[in-house]
């Protein structure tokens, strides 16, 4: 006879974080290159129900402190479950997971993240059998179109690397069928409030050329989410009335951010980092940081663990950017955002980027203007803001362009109508929050300026 679950399963535990102090084990995680997550759909014959599979290291085999590779399989069958729900069903993964109690999953694809508690474990959570038969029982409640479950958790780098790259080709076919759509091809966006237990304010609208943050749903899934669990996280967002062509504001999202963030943030300007941006929840992949020094932006995504070209690593520009904040200047985004034909339009699209990591910068190589590619700077080029500018020079980058513009001196107040002032509180920057609005450059200290 199975023993039951020795902690508790709920919502009251999603949203938990584990400390690195209090934490038993680590799987995934920035420091581990292998990991990801999976789901697949198959035909009722190929699916034991409740069935746990654990490939290598099992919980109770790990050293405490230790970190390991880790992939999780899901396999569904059930005689509505089509592959269109593949997306959908992977990204609640990490919703059920963080139900139970002691375990924190992040993340999502192939940057997953997940740590045990010591003191679950000393309570007896030391296999991954207890997690699988929670998520099983968890998904087939709430999704009860899933007729049969099973799971594969898998902590050997045999099983774990080969898996990713297979997982990592599925996840590119999903993309590439996005891509055929625009905004202007549909009636409908699609909202997605998976991630409020960790950043409550924060409203993600996914549209044909704007993926979730997370990079794991986009507008097809989005409405395929919606169809089969309408009271769920993701729902339908009416267009409405564009109010602005440059800023991509429209009038449904707007009455949507208002509702679901409960009156926080009442305003979203889609392809811009300035003036209403996107907010952030904590699983995007990567971020997108002005530099005023250059008038550019640069990208780091959440796998580059040295310092970025302002000085500060990925982790500090995360807890900058994260918690469903608008921010000036800061914003979390998916890399394949980055293939968008719409990629931050309004500030200038590709003509301003100028710094990444190299590992980036190959990703998306296809989507890189061919004359911009060797223009832009990497870890590989610079660290250093300096030498970064002077790169750009030597080769001619299209921000130079922007530099023969009158420049305030540092901490001159901008002379605009437009502008309104909100205190942020102290500690809500890196050592004095740089504020940007448009082109202009703005220095404060505890402060965000941004249009009325």
């Amino acid at each position: 006879m199975e023993k039951e679950c020795p902690v508790e399963i709920g919502v009251v535990f999603e949203g938990e974080r584990v400390r690195r102090d209090d934490m038993y084990v680590e799987l995934g995680g920035i420091k581990v290159p292998n990991k990801a997550e999976l789901v697949r759909c198959k035909s009722v014959d190929e699916v034991e129900d409740g069935k746990v599979i654990i490939k290598g290291l099992d919980i109770k085999d790990m050293e405490e402190g230790s970190q390991h590779p880790f992939g999780i399989l899901v396999e569904v069958a059930g005689e509505q479950v089509e592959p269109d729900l593949e997306a959908v069903i992977e990204r609640r993964i990490h919703d059920f997971s963080n139900y139970v109690e002691g375990f924190m999953h992040v993340n999502q694809r192939y940057d997953i993240w997940c740590r045990l508690s010591k003191k679950s474990y000393q309570k007896g959570l030391d296999s991954f059998r207890y997690l699988g038969e929670a998520l099983t029982r968890l998904f087939k409640a709430e999704l009860p179109i899933i007729e049969k479950m099973q799971v594969t958790f898998m902590t050997d780098e045999a099983d774990v690397k080969p898996f990713m790259e297979e997982a990592k080709k599925i996840y590119e076919a999903r993309d590439a069928r996005a891509r055929a759509l625009s905004d202007d091809d549909v009636e409908e966006f699609y909202g997605c409030v998976l991630c409020q237990s960790f950043a409550p304010t924060h409203v993600c609208v996914i549209t044909p050329d704007r993926i979730s943050l997370c990079g794991a749903i986009n507008w097809f899934d989005g409405r395929a989410a919606a169809r089969v669990d309408p009271k769920g996280p993701n729902f339908r967002v009416e267009k409405g009335e564009l109010l602005d062509k440059e800023n991509f504001e429209y009038s449904g999202i707007n009455e949507v951010v208002k509702e679901k963030s409960l009156g926080e943030n009442e305003r979203f300007w889609l392809h811009t980092m300035f003036g209403y941006p996107h907010t952030s929840c904590g699983c995007f992949e990567a971020i997108a940081f002005f530099i005023p020094e250059v008038e550019g932006i640069g990208i780091a995504h959440r796998n580059y663990q040295g310092e970025t070209v302002i000085g500060v690593p990925f982790v500090t520009l995360a807890t900058q950017t994260g918690g469903g904040k608008q921010l000036d200047g800061f914003l979390g985004i998916a890399i394949e955002y980055m293939r968008s034909p719409k990629f931050f339009q309004t500030d200038g699209g590709w003509d301003r980027i100028v710094w990444m990591p190299q590992s980036i910068k190959e990703q998306v190589k296809d989507a890189i203007p061919e004359n911009l590619y060797d223009k832009i700077a990497t870890e590989e080029i610079t660290t250093s803001i300096n030498e970064l500018k002077q790169f750009l020079q030597d080769n001619d980058h299209p921000v130079v362009k922007l530099w023969t513009a009158k420049k305030e001196e540092p901490g001159e107040v901008m002379e605009a109508e437009e502008l309104e002032v909100i205190p942020v509180g102290a500690g809500g920057g890196l050592g004095g929050v740089r504020i940007i609005l448009k082109n202009a450059r703005i220095h404060a200290d505890k402060m965000i300026i941004r249009r009325k």
